[in-house]
């Protein structure tokens, strides 16, 4: 039983994954507006109905590394080392972001995007959805509320941290300087509830 649920999601990921490149490979040599879901669906030699099994939406298909930057951004809470203090864990993984999302295979891509509106659109849309995720894991792992305003802020400007640093003409040194303000920021909020010690971060020590 367990081969077999194995072949299935690993068939499952292989569909996924023809279709995204279908699709990318289209976008790139039409243009992203001049093309439908269904030159998608036939370009990679499945149904309209299989497509949408995959992805919910034509924007949707741009960003099919989306889930796993949202899920890589949660490991760097909550698989990070034991003792390693949050702020520099997620700075890592942004800067590992930043890094994937600036090699020269991705600039066709960050191009296509910047010049559409319902693409940008989206994407904004993402950079939301995975604070509102980074946060929840945040909180989880310091065992506070998960609509506490210190994690939410603190999510929020690791994601934008991405943001700003890729338009930045030194992408790691922005990431490096955004990342000093939120430590600074996170110290502040750590310091605001030292009467509860037990809200202190993980790997950092309650002043």
């Amino acid at each position: 039983m367990a081969a077999q649920s194995g072949r299935r999601e690993r068939k499952k990921a292989a569909t996924r994954q023809k279709i995204a490149d279908a699709a990318l490979r289209l976008f790139l040599e039409r243009g992203y507006d001049a093309v439908g879901i269904r030159d998608v669906a036939a370009e990679a030699d499945v149904a309209v109905t299989t497509l949408f099994a995959h992805f919910a939406s034509k924007e949707a298909l741009v960003f099919e590394q989306d889930e796993n930057f949202e899920h890589r951004l949660r490991q760097a809470v909550t698989e990070r080392a034991p003792g390693e203090p949050l702020i520099p864990a997620l700075r890592r993984e942004i800067q590992a972001m930043v890094r994937h999302c600036l090699a020269d295979s991705a600039a066709p891509v960050q191009r296509m995007i910047d010049d559409s509106p319902a693409l940008r659109q989206y994407e904004a849309a993402v950079r939301l959805r995975h604070a509102t995720s980074l946060a929840t894991a945040i909180a989880a792992d310091l065992g506070l509320p998960r609509a506490t305003t210190a994690c939410r802020a603190i999510a929020r400007f690791a994601v934008d941290a991405y943001s700003l640093a890729r338009d930045a003409a030194d992408p790691e040194g922005a990431v490096d300087e955004v990342f000093r303000m939120i430590e600074a920021a996170w110290e502040v909020a750590c310091a605001a509830d030292a009467p509860t010690a037990s809200t202190a971060p993980a790997g950092t020590a309650a002043p």
